[in-house]
């Protein structure tokens, strides 16, 4: 059976940092960064990107359409 893996692309310029992603995130990949964005607002990255899934569960939450999935199946 194939394995999926996910990752996600975070708009870094337009994440204002809320943490819903993070809260929605069903495997604990999401974390909020130390770093600032232009805005002075600590972004949404993976903090486990080995954990992810492709789920997307923080792609369809997010307030602010910040997060892009993607899913790669592996044989």
């Amino acid at each position: 059976m194939a394995k999926i893996k996910g990752t996600i692309v975070v708009d870094k310029e337009r994440c204002k940092g809320c943490g819903v992603c993070v809260a929605s995130c069903p495997c604990d990949v999401l974390a909020l960064s130390v770093e600032v964005n232009n805005k002075g607002y600590r972004m949404c990255m993976m903090a486990h990107p080995d954990a992810c899934t492709g789920c997307a569960s923080c792609a369809i939450i997010c307030p602010d359409s910040c997060i892009t999935v993607y899913r790669q199946k592996f044989e």
